[in-house]
């Protein structure tokens, strides 16, 4: 019986599979030991790798730190964009969106990531500029959307949504260190309502 040969992978197949390889046992080190205890021969053991696989991918470690949390705020954000579904008031969708993200980010080791070591790291402007590519513009839009017509000019707006985000994150470290849950939301919304008047 004659063996059927699977399909060759394409290069830019390889080189994804590396470079995921890579994002996945970087990102469990920075979640373990933090991104300053985290060594660049610690991650290309933990991916099977050689350093010049992990060069090849990434400038240097911070480079590789950016990617791993820009992949937490895609998946943080896509679990917001999930809990749309389509039903309910502008209001009803800005609080599923943030139960999304409460669950979303206390994920384990995402608290680190995205608000402990991302911001310590990489700087506040660079995690605010994730934070706008990943899911601030949906933020904006939904206050945006529950708000009464002419209540804020464009700037305004973008205000409120930083502020509102930043209420979220230390809710979120609240929540991630044993606070109730149901508080928080519970506060959220309270606060989601004063400033959209409903």
């Amino acid at each position: 019986m004659q063996q059927e040969e699977k399909p060759r992978r394409s290069n830019r197949e390889r080189s994804d599979t590396t470079r995921a390889a890579i994002i996945d046992a970087a990102r469990e080190l920075f979640v373990a030991k933090g991104y300053a205890d985290t060594t660049t021969p610690d991650i290309v053991a933990a991916a099977g790798l050689t350093r010049g696989a992990l060069y090849h991918h990434f400038e240097d470690k911070k480079a590789l730190f950016r990617a791993v949390v820009e992949r937490e705020a895609g998946e943080v954000a896509e679990a917001i964009e999930r809990s749309d579904d389509g039903q309910g008031s502008p209001r009803d969708v800005l609080l599923k969106g943030a139960s999304a993200y409460f669950d979303a980010v206390t994920a384990p080791g995402r608290v680190r990531l995205l608000l402990l070591d991302g911001p310590a790291v990489l700087g506040v402007a660079e995690m605010a500029a994730i934070d706008a590519a990943y899911g601030g513009q949906t933020l904006q839009e939904g206050l945006a959307a529950a708000m009464p017509p002419g209540h804020l000019d464009g700037n305004g707006l973008a205000a409120m949504a930083v502020l509102l985000s930043a209420a979220f994150d230390r809710a979120a470290l609240e929540i991630d260190t044993g606070a109730a849950r149901e508080a928080y939301v519970n506060a959220i919304g309270r606060l989601i309502g004063g400033l959209i008047g409903r």
